[in-house]
């Protein structure tokens, strides 16, 4: 056999038959390349824009000092580091003038991540700056001025040193994370703290070390300083730092592994489609060229040569493709993401060229393998059936390819199984439908015009071909509907959580006495606040009769206990229950409802018994419900919950929150004037940073979602494709007949749009499956049924399938019908 691999692939390029197996294969490496280079670096940019909320990109606390032998491994590892020491204490301006705030020293290179920022008058405008306060000067806080009646360059004293006021304290980037400090903070420098005196043994206070450097280098120093933490002593991450922020950056990281593995399935499944039409296309050349004498072996290596080298040029190109692809993200998404261009190392390329292999090997090799089996008697009778058009054990081998896949991409079984779920649903249902359909369409055709008649037949003749092609269709359009209704989720979830009147202020230690005339202050300024609840320091002694496990370390044992008790007739808001029941209103029950974590961490279960300390008094209640919260509300949430008439006795303070415009931050003075005693929290900055990572995060997403639209759409296309030749040989033949272009072109159109309105359906029903699983089990999100996805499903289904199908087999009413059969 004269004829080579390079010849035969230089042949099909020149006639065209190469080109949608080509562009499959080109499309599946870029856009899965593409999108995991982007996806690399933007996970990557991602966490290190939540460790802004840290300011570092590990911390390390405690009650006590920490070793210094700490901070001089990270010298030699290294790494940046620096220490911060959180504390209250009484400021004083003058002899009349003092408050108690929340004392923040730190070092002079702090912070390592994010942005610390000043002003130079109260709620004034804010500019970046490059390291805190110097020794022997403080920032105030807006709101110390006017409690202390102080300005710039006035002293102020702490302890029994006295500083110089230089600047306003506006921002840290870990600012969210003493959310319950005592007061409006002093920023000072961390070398100031021996003068004052302030902190001594017993003292209630908070040392940090902080440390910033290579991703490598960090997760080499964390693995090293694990061990040697002792009690009190702990690591922070964001989710203890930010919960929000750790929720939206790992749904989104999910989000993002899902596009990926649906861009692998779509990716196999448009080579699969592609490589069977070119195998069906070459049944009569192998033909010719057996009966010249060609083996079967002989033909097997001819194209298992050809798809090789195919295979390694589409490989080149489609990896230079995804370079561009991401190269594409970075340059329109520069400023809205914190992407900076630059090689995303060689895992996206591996990745693209693995799939490229398992491509070619397990969608395409299977049709050509039984290119070798054709009869040579088909040069003689072109009516035989091709030999071995399908088997079954290509579809076993094709889902188990798509299914290690996937999940060698997403190293997420769950993820791997809600799409996998969606697939054969989509399968098993999809075939008995389909032709349960089909089948029942015959009726319709006997009393159809001659256009409904024309299509109807068709779809008759090649019933199980049809069929299989709608479960094609059903597939793709599944998986974008899934991606589509995951992205609308995740996104309107978190505009939920974060509306533009978020509650960005709160207001601690109201006295009984101040809840009313502040709940009249704010109506009278047109600010509308959440409810008062009240706030009771207690601590949890025992559970069922048994004492509660002490920790060697005061600090922490005090963490591990100690909490605010609050009550309220029903339930909160924002409140699910998980367990239980709540109490009826007005009951004097001794009884208490648990937060689910809090529940978990103590191991209480509805139906326990539970000592509390309140104040010097012992209080004992029975858990009768357990509760899930929405921490990301940014509203009053309370661990412990009991009836109204249980706490009545004890003394409380109140809380609550309410949004305040920027432009109105000058009440806060007045406020503070009229209650001294009343502390005041700003949120809005710390809310400010989370939507602007949200917004991020929801770019990204959007991004992502188009390029997975144009995957599926090139399966449709290729879908289409694999059964254009039997429709345009039919459609020439009528046209050579005499039939009207009018009736060519209504009965592909009917045609193909009942296979899509049957896809559309199916895809519809199966998204639904695979999004209730990927919210339960994957994205921790509460799943709620989405009308308007089963409309969308059908209709876009019908319109797509029926627009590329008509597009397809246009040439058909617009070339002589012998030039159309001589090319089929």
């Amino acid at each position: 056999m004269s004829m080579t691999a390079t010849k035969m692939l230089a042949r099909d390029w020149r006639g065209g038959e190469l080109g949608v197996l080509v562009m499959a294969l080109v499309l599946a490496v870029g856009v899965v390349s593409g999108i995991s280079a982007f996806t690399t670096k933007l996970q990557s940019a991602l966490v290190q824009e939540s460790h802004r909320f840290l300011a570092a990109d590990t911390v390390v606390s405690s009650g006590r000092p920490l070793p210094e032998e700490w901070l001089q491994q990270a010298d030699r590892d290294g790494l940046q580091r620096a220490v911060t020491l959180s504390f209250p204490s009484m400021v004083y301006a003058g002899d009349d003038n003092m408050y108690l705030a929340s004392i923040k020293a730190v070092s002079e290179t702090y912070p390592l991540r994010g942005e610390l920022t000043y002003g130079v008058e109260p709620f004034g405008e804010t500019f970046p700056a490059s390291a805190g306060p110097a020794q022997g000067e403080v920032w105030l806080d807006s709101r110390l001025f006017s409690l202390l009646d102080v300005t710039l360059q006035d002293q102020i004293t702490i302890g029994e040193h006295a500083f110089l006021v230089v600047a306003v304290a506006r921002t840290e980037p870990d600012q969210g994370a003493s959310f319950y400090g005592l007061g409006p903070r002093v920023l000072m420098h961390y070398d100031d703290i021996p003068a004052t005196g302030v902190v001594q043994p017993g003292s209630r206070v908070e040392y940090r070390q902080l440390y910033a450097g290579p991703e490598a280098t960090v997760r080499s120093f964390s693995l090293w300083l694990q061990p040697l933490l002792k009690d009190g002593q702990k690591a922070l991450s964001v989710e203890e730092g930010q919960p929000s922020i750790s929720s939206a950056l790992a749904r989104a990281e999910s989000f993002l592994l899902l596009a990926g593995s649906l861009a692998v399935v779509l990716a196999g499944v448009a080579v699969a489609l592609a490589a069977r039409r070119f195998s069906e296309r070459h049944h009569d050349y192998v033909a010719i060229i057996k009966s010249l004498g060609a083996t079967s072996g002989a033909v097997n290596r001819l194209y298992g040569t050809s798809l090789l080298l195919l295979g390694l040029i589409a490989t080149a190109l489609g990896c230079g493709l995804g370079f561009a692809i991401q190269a594409v993200f970075f340059e329109l998404f520069a400023e809205q993401l914190p992407v900076q261009p630059g090689s995303s190392g060689i895992r996206p390329y591996a990745i693209g060229a693995a799939t490229s292999i398992t491509c070619l090997f397990c969608f395409a090799w299977p049709p050509l393998r039984r290119l070798g089996q054709a009869s040579p008697l088909r040069v003689l009778r072109r009516d035989l059936p091709l030999e071995g058009s399908r088997a079954i054990s290509d579809y076993v081998l094709g889902l188990l390819a798509i299914a290690l896949l996937m999940w060698w991409y997403s190293g997420d079984w769950k993820l791997t199984l809600a799409v996998l779920a969606g697939l054969a649903v989509t399968a098993g249902l999809g075939l008995g439908l389909a032709l349960t359909l089909l089948k029942g369409g015959r009726l319709v055709g006997m009393s159809a015009g001659n256009i409904w008649r024309l299509a109807l037949a068709g779809l008759q003749r090649r019933g199980l071909e049809n069929a299989l092609q709608v479960v094609i269709f059903s597939m793709a359009i599944m998986m974008l509907l899934v991606l589509l209704l995951v992205r609308t989720s995740l996104i309107d979830e978190w505009q939920t959580q974060l509306p533009a009147d978020a509650p960005n202020h709160f207001m601690l230690n109201i006295g009984p006495e101040s809840v009313q005339p502040i709940e009249d202050l704010l109506s009278d300024e047109g600010i509308t606040s959440e409810a008062f609840y009240p706030m009771i320091r207690g601590r949890i002694m025992s559970v069922n009769g048994e004492e509660l496990i002490s920790t060697e370390d005061v600090e922490e044992q005090r963490r591990q206990r100690e909490t605010n008790l609050t009550w309220s007739n029903g339930l909160p808001k924002d409140n699910r229950l998980v367990a239980g029941q709540w109490w009826p209103s007005g009951t004097d029950q001794a009884v208490v409802s648990l937060e689910e974590s809090f529940a978990e961490r103590l191991d209480i279960k509805v139906g326990d018994s539970v000592g509390f300390l309140v104040g010097s008094q012992p209080l004992e209640a029975q858990v009768t419900s357990i509760r899930a919260l929405d921490w990301q509300s940014m509203r009053p949430n309370f661990y412990l919950v009991f009836p109204p008439k249980l706490l009545a006795s004890y003394p409380s303070t109140f809380m609550t929150s309410f949004h305040l415009e920027a432009a109105d931050k000058a009440f806060l003075n007045r406020f503070i004037r009229s209650f001294p005693t009343v502390t005041v929290v700003e949120m809005d900055a710390v809310i400010e940073q989370v939507r602007g990572i949200i917004n991020q995060v929801s770019a990204a997403i959007n991004l992502v979602l188009v390029v997975i639209l144009a995957a599926g759409g090139l399966v449709l296309v290729a879908g289409v494709q694999a059964s254009v030749d039997a429709r345009m040989h039919e459609s020439a033949i009528l046209r050579a007949l005499g039939a009207p272009r009018r009736l060519i072109l209504g009965s592909l159109l009917i045609e193909f749009a009942t296979l899509g309105l049957f896809a559309g359906l199916l895809a519809a029903a199966a998204a639904e499956l695979s999004v209730y699983i990927l919210q339960t089990l994957v994205m921790d999100m509460r799943y709620t049924p989405t009308l308007w996805i089963w409309p969308l499903g059908i209709v876009s289904g019908a319109l797509v399938v029926g627009s590329l199908g008509v597009f397809n087999c246009r040439k058909v009413v617009s070339v002589a019908p012998v030039t159309v059969l001589r090319e089929l």
